[in-house]
């Protein structure tokens, strides 16, 4: 096809189409790059999406991909959230057991208030806390990206996602290397193991390679263990959302976020959906790839939209909560594993 038919064909497509292609095909082809190279390579997918969309930062300045770009890092990204629902059943919980949900929920609630102390000591803003502690707490880069929707936006926003998107995916790939000796200098039997990584691991990916690296118990321990702190996702962004509606230091004018964020409903319905037996199984896969490529090509955008200067403007302070965040949810699943008799 030469050049004057391509441009008559792009010129023929609904005009909303036309105008945000571009950078839709930009995200995606990126996305799949980064997932070629962690493939063949083994680093993280999400870290190399990240790095390669810092890479094309031009792109999101000027240009037809500027309006592509936007809604991958916005639609895209909140549909792949939205997706994550099919991975969430009753018989989930039902399968751990009443000690460890709440040994997980409460690990969720203590890491979240403590970084809010931490950040206020550190001199640091509550958006900062509430992304990085979030993000610990719950899913890695999923959660941090759930939470940013719905936070009320200020000069800092995107930095602070990048930032954090960062920061919990090298932890969470360090944490998959040295976790498993770790688990065997302490002296965790299997299935312990896998609660400690499932409960304190961040990104599903690092817990799934930290299990499986140990034993098929921990690994399927530690998958289990993980997908009920992602359904803690839904109930800890709505109360994010109800709780900073009205929220912001004085004079700023951050567009306010939505009661109930679309994408967590859509979360909610999937999951009870999925806790019916009303998604076949078939679909609940399809669905699960949709939302792993989704979220990719959602940090791709994001990525392109933040400069890498801005995010190392983010200063020593901030890695030094996000990694307090870390070392203390550590430390309480296993302080709770010892104390509920599992060790």
């Amino acid at each position: 096809m030469n050049t004057a038919a391509a441009t008559q064909r792009f010129n023929g497509m609904p005009s909303a189409l036309a105008t945000c292609w571009p950078g839709l095909a930009v995200t995606g082809a990126v996305a799949i790059a980064a997932q070629f190279l962690s493939d063949h390579y083994g680093a993280p997918a999400m870290l190399m999406a990240l790095l390669l969309g810092i890479a094309f930062n031009f792109l999101s300045e000027e240009g037809r991909c500027v309006a592509g770009i936007d809604l991958s890092a916005k639609k895209v990204l909140r549909i792949g959230v939205a997706l994550l629902g099919m991975r969430i059943s009753v018989d989930l919980l039902v399968g751990l057991g009443a000690g460890t949900i709440l040994l997980l929920v409460s690990a969720i609630v203590a890491t979240i208030l403590f970084g809010l102390v931490a950040a206020k000591l550190l001199g640091r803003g509550w958006r900062l806390a509430l992304i990085t502690s979030g993000s610990v707490a719950i899913c890695g880069a999923s959660a941090a990206m759930a939470i940013a929707a719905v936070l009320p936006k200020n000069e800092f926003s995107e930095r602070n996602l990048i930032f954090t998107v960062l920061s919990v995916t090298v932890l969470s790939t360090l944490a998959m290397i040295f976790y498993p000796m770790l688990a065997q200098a302490i002296g965790l039997d299997a299935r312990t193991t896998g609660i400690f990584f499932g409960g304190t691991i961040h990104d599903v990916a690092q817990v799934v390679g930290a299990g499986f690296s140990v034993s098929p118990e921990a690994g399927e321990t530690a998958t289990l263990v993980k997908l009920i702190r992602v359904t803690m996702l839904a109930p800890v962004v709505l109360i994010f959302s109800l709780a900073t509606r009205n929220v912001g230091p004085a004079g700023e004018t951050g567009e306010r976020p939505p009661l109930l964020p679309g994408f967590v409903v859509a979360f909610l319905i999937l999951a009870a959906a999925n806790s019916f037996g009303l998604v076949p199984e078939a679909v609940s896969k399809i669905g699960m790839e949709a939302s792993r490529w989704a979220l990719l090509a959602g940090i791709v955008a994001v990525g392109m939209k933040t400069s890498l200067r801005r995010v190392l403007d983010v200063g020593g302070d901030a890695v030094a909560l996000i990694v307090a965040e870390t070392v203390f949810i550590g430390l309480f699943i296993l302080a709770g594993i010892y104390y509920l008799g599992h060790a």
